[in-house]
């Protein structure tokens, strides 16, 4: 199993990237096609011991940054590290791609260089949603502001297949984003997507108010890209506001600094099950290839859980079933 990383995409490239590829080698059956400048590289990998057999540098000349325009970037930059890591995906010279990189890069060329897998209108990019009953996956976190029906009905097909395969989910239940579990409420998108999805054999729970997603009402959390970022992102602020506010109580004297000492073990306990580090990445769902979007800020633990999460994306063919499954429901671009 071999699992491509861009070494220059990120926030903290290349250092963390290079720390979390040795980790993920020292603790996971993979080897590692690492791409980006050489020099750069090499003067990170000389800082750490490993296994140099099961890692490999692919030079790449060029680096597409974030305030790049992703179709442009993809386009002339083509000896930048995401485009030959998708070119390597493509040629199944990898069995994974993972980048913390310019997102709207990544999105556009998987496109481009890999293709939609036939019968997906839109791909999306998907995101692990911590909730009170462990994970959900949230479909499309963003790549897609504005959707058909079909298209929502592809992104709840698409993460019900990932969460059965990777997140080991038996029967995923999926539920579609609405401001009421009513099956009149919502808009038009809303109302037309509810009745596709009864359609299906999909294990559909209908509609999901929002306070309900935390409580892990439903696996999949199905919804426009717009909608879908405006969920994570105020999620993050919440909970970043919330651990914020409780830092703040127990500083505040001494009997509070006492209590905290007491809770310590809980805390760090609540805080693992919110921090993205602990999930890897997100996946693009619906290209011709296991894709793995990391956080732009993303440390080498992040990385590491990146790369074994893209191991078993690889490993269990959610690409190959994602096709027969869209092939099962019929091809309706139109719908």
């Amino acid at each position: 199993m071999i699992i491509a990383v861009d070494g220059m995409g990120g926030d903290h490239a290349p250092k963390e990237i290079v720390k979390g590829c040795i980790q993920a080698i020292n603790e996971l059956d993979v080897e590692i096609a690492l791409i980006g400048k050489k020099d750069l590289l090499e003067k990170e990998l000389s800082k750490q011991k490993f296994n140099r057999s099961r890692l490999h540098i692919m030079n790449a000349t060029e680096i597409i940054l974030n305030e790049d325009k992703p179709v442009q970037a993809i386009r002339k930059k083509k000896d930048s590290s995401m485009v030959v890591g998708l070119n390597l995906l493509k040629e199944k010279k990898v069995d994974a791609f993972i980048s913390a990189g310019n997102t709207g890069a990544l999105l556009a060329g998987s496109l481009f260089i890999l293709g939609r897998i036939k019968g997906i209108d839109r791909p999306a990019i998907s995101a692990v949603f911590p909730t009170s009953k462990g994970m959900s996956l949230l479909v499309d976190a963003g790549a897609n502001a504005e959707c058909k029906p079909r298209n929502l009905l592809e992104f709840g097909l698409m993460g019900s297949v990932y969460s059965e395969k990777v997140l080991e989910k038996k029967n995923p239940s999926v539920g579609l984003v609405n401001i009421g579990a009513e099956q009149g409420k919502g808009t038009p998108l809303i109302k037309e997507s509810f009745e596709l999805f009864s359609k299906t054999d999909l294990n559909f729970y209908g509609n999901a108010e929002a306070r309900e997603i935390p409580r892990g009402i439903v696996d999949v959390i199905v919804c426009d890209g717009f909608v879908g970022n405006v969920i994570l992102k105020l999620t993050e602020g919440v909970a970043m506001t919330i651990m914020s506010m409780l830092k703040k109580q127990f500083t505040k004297n001494i009997i509070n600094k006492l209590g905290a000492m007491l809770l310590m073990p809980s805390l760090k306990e609540f805080k693992k099950n919110l921090d993205y580090t602990e999930y890897g990445g997100a996946p693009l769902l619906g290209v011709k290839g296991a894709v793995i979007k990391a956080h732009g800020s993303s440390n080498a633990k992040a990385i590491k859980n990146a790369i074994k999460q893209a191991k078993v994306f690889a490993e269990k063919e959610v690409v190959q079933v994602i096709n027969n499954e869209i092939s099962r429901i019929g091809d309706e671009e139109n719908a």
